[in-house]
């Protein structure tokens, strides 16, 4: 795989799975800070307690999915490099 190869994979591994992942964990808690800004200060903690449960689970699951597209791609390069050495 040449650099441009690897780099546009790269790109498409960022825009397809990192940024709408970002964008599901950004959006829920813009949601809460805008509810408690409305509410002011009175507000329900077990609501936001619960909405930061469920932001962590998105965030545990995105990493998982960074690590194992890191691995896949780490894979690739390394099988590349290798089948190069093997030619000359």
């Amino acid at each position: 795989m040449n650099p441009d190869q690897q780099f546009g994979l790269t790109m498409t591994v960022i825009f397809a799975i990192i940024l709408p992942g970002m964008l599901a964990l950004v959006i829920p808690l813009g949601k809460a800070w805008a509810r408690r800004v409305e509410h002011g200060t009175q507000h329900d903690d077990s609501e936001t307690q619960a909405e930061l449960e469920r932001v962590k689970g998105r965030l545990a699951e995105l990493e998982e999915r960074l690590d194992f597209t890191e691995r896949v791609l780490s894979q690739h390069r390394d099988a590349g490099k290798l089948g190069a050495g093997e030619h000359q």
